[in-house]
């Protein structure tokens, strides 16, 4: 039999989870369910550990990431950390680099303005909807 017939699985890119820590909990339900349907998921309390450079860290699983999912809520999402993922995240994205902004609603508040026009998966009204509409959305 001919080896380059036989499928190969296709690996699932890396979806980097970008959260303020207030959301904290809401951030890992959703990342456990997104690792659930077979998603490699980037998310700092699960990848960064002691003695680690944070930076090299958050850097790395930007670089890897073929989606990054900004969940916004009654926070917001202009910290320092989440407002340099993100940001880095679509500037990639506008230069054709292979990554996808996902905006969230995770539990209230309204997507940054420049992220206005792009449809979000809103978890408040219905969480499992919402979910259903990210997993899709990266398939």
């Amino acid at each position: 039999m001919n080896d380059s017939l036989i499928e190969q699985p296709v690996a699932l890119p890396v979806v980097f989870i970008s959260h303020r820590k207030q959301d904290d909990k809401l951030a890992e339900c959703l990342a456990v369910r997104i690792r659930k349907s077979g998603f490699q998921v980037w998310f700092d309390e699960w990848d960064v550990y002691v003695g680690d450079s944070i930076v090299d860290r958050v850097n790395s699983g930007l670089e890897n990431a073929g989606y990054l999912i900004l969940c916004y809520s009654d926070a917001g999402v202009l910290s320092p950390w989440t407002s340099r993922e993100w940001m880095s995240a679509l500037a990639r994205q506008l230069e054709g680099c292979g990554v996808k902004v996902l905006p969230a609603r995770l539990s209230g508040g309204m997507p940054p303005a420049i992220l206005a026009d792009i449809k979000y998966a809103d978890l408040v009204q219905d969480w499992e909807t919402g979910v259903d509409d990210l997993l899709q959305a990266m398939r």
